[in-house]
Parts: C-alpha cells; structure tokens; sequence
C-alpha cells in the first residue's frame, strides 16, 4: 500500500495528485521531486506506480522476487538500491530482518519498504524539517535513508558487543549458565548482521569514490563518505565478533571435555575403590573350608580392616594426584 506521497518543491512540502501527472509537471520546471512510499505493495500495486516512473525492468524483477543481496545497481535512467533493515529485540537479543528498495530517477524517489524493521516515517519527518537538505534532490533523500539504515546498524552493533562481553564473562568466570546453544544463537546473529552490512560496503565505495560518483551532488558526496566510514566501522566489528564467537565456542567445547575428563577421573577413582572391597568380599565370600582365616575368630575383622585400610589408602592417593 501507498504509505506516503507528496511533491517537494525547494524543499519544501507539498500534497502530491496523480503521481505521472506531477512528474511531468516537474520536469518541466526543471525544480523539485516526487517522494512515493510504498509498504509490503501488492504486485498490480507495484504494476501501477511502475506504469507511471517507468522503472528499469531488471530493477523490477528484483524488488518483485525479494530476498535481494543489500547492492546498488546504476541503471541509464535511475539508481536502483537494495538494502538490508535490521531490528534488535531486546527481549530476545534476537536480529530481525527487512527489506528496502528504493528507486531514485529523474524528479523521482521511490521507496519500498517489506517487514516492520525500520519504519522510514520519522525519517521522513526529520527530513522535512530540513528544507535545505531536501532542496539538493532525490540523492538527499538517498543519503538519508542509508544513513539512517547505517546507523541503525550502529546501534545493532553495540547491543551484539554488549550480549559477546556477557557470555565471555560467564563463560570465563565459570557460568553454569552459559551453554553452546546461546554462542551458536549469538553467532548466527552476527552472521545475520554481516548479510545485511558487508555487501553494501562495494557499491557505497563506488558511490563514493568510483565511476558512480559524478551522479552524486556535489554537496552530498562528503555525506556519502561518512556513511561508507560508519559502514566500515560496522563491518569491521562484525567481522571480529564472528571470529572471537569461534574462539569462544572453542573454548566452551575445550571446557566441557576437560570437564568430562574431570568426570571420568572421579568415576575411575570411586570404580577402583569400590572395586578393592569388592574384590576381597568376593574371595572371601567363596564356600572353601580350608580358606585362610575362615573359622578364625577374629577373621571377620581383620578382612573389614583390611578393606578399609586399603580404601582409604586409594582416596588419598587419588586425592593427591587429584583425581577426586
């Protein structure tokens, strides 16, 4: 459905009428820009505003499949952007996923928003408080939804750090609580983010710094390269919390083997001192009359004493090489 839709002419906001109507308009007058957004649009939805921008077919194809790798595409006509939107619960401390496309073109921004992370309605507002920003053109806005969707992950990275120092804390300060299930979970979240950060980093380098950057406004290209250096700073972090979960997986599973071995040890040590005893009453316990000490009157004590001098002699031998 159509979320939102208005025609910004020196910045400013103004109500927008039949979307190819007001795009002729502007062009003609050579000033000011359309702003359509879209949420979770039915496909005829999406056939009617593409009758009316004229999007790049190829383009259409991948907002229409989804599931769409975060990439900017240039096209002759328009800039197509995939992006990924991340949500962190807190409750969960689980990473959830949404798509954004958006579609920049001639006096034209469209936006296109699948799933609930990262509604673009505040940033809209900000925007609009902004007339001097939103004056530059479609790019402005552009730059402001990926550096809202960057900051976003910003602050998706703090909270991963923040639940990686937990566990490796608990982990190292001998938390029972702590088990391999929650590394793993917290792994495939970091490695959820990395889906979302990593494959933009390329093409924002591009938009920045490669052939792309003669279509970026002057104005907004030092703008643009904040928001690969914040990029940067994201993917770098995600990076080393993926191999330090490894690390600490490691080190959990190295713990739970030495742990069993501990276990093994203490079995072992109580098995031998079990077995003594028990070993002795069975010899002893045999139906021979001529069995050393057998009608002697103090035979049954000795053989206790025997028993329990030898296990005691075993625990503290076990004890000190400890085993128990």
């Amino acid at each position: 459905m159509i979320v939102d839709k208005a025609v910004y002419i020196e910045g400013v906001r103004h109500p927008c009428g039949d979307p190819s109507t007001e795009l002729e308009r502007l062009r003609e007058q050579g000033q000011g820009f359309l702003w359509i957004g879209l949420k979770d649009p039915a496909p005829a939805e999406f056939a009617a505003v593409n009758d009316e921008l004229r999007l790049h077919p190829l383009a259409v194809e991948d907002t229409l499949t989804g599931n769409q790798r975060a990439k900017i595409d240039f096209y002759e006509e328009n800039v197509f952007v995939s992006l990924k939107t991340l949500r962190y619960v807190e409750a969960t401390s689980d990473v959830e996923t949404g798509e954004l496309m958006m579609f920049v073109g001639d006096r034209f921004v469209l936006t296109i928003r699948n799933g609930e992370a990262n509604p673009l309605a505040g940033l809209r507002a900000s925007l609009e408080r902004r007339p001097e920003r939103l004056k530059i053109g479609p790019f402005a806005v552009m730059h402001a939804v990926l550096d809202h969707i960057v900051d976003t992950y910003l602050q998706i990275d703090m909270e991963l750090g923040n639940d990686l120092t937990d566990i490796e804390e608990a982990l190292f300060d001998g938390d029972q609580d702590v088990h391999g299930a929650d590394i793993y979970k917290l792994k495939r979240e970091v490695l959820e983010f990395k889906r979302g950060a990593v494959p933009l980093v390329i093409p924002l380098r591009r938009l920045c710094s490669g052939d792309a950057r003669s279509l970026v406004p002057k104005k907004l290209r030092p703008f643009f390269a904040d928001v690969l250096d914040h990029l940067m700073q994201v993917v770098d972090h995600a990076e080393g919390y993926d191999h330090l979960l490894s690390d600490i997986l490691s080190a959990y599973l190295s713990q739970v083997s030495v742990q069993q071995n501990e276990d093994m040890r203490k079995i072992s040590a109580w098995v031998a001192i079990a077995a003594l005893p028990t070993m002795i009453a069975g010899i002893y316990g045999m139906n021979f009359d001529n069995m050393p000490e057998l009608h002697m009157q103090y035979g049954y004590y000795v053989v206790l004493g025997v028993i329990v001098t030898a296990c005691v002699v075993l625990y503290v031998q076990f004890r000190r090489s400890g085993w128990l």
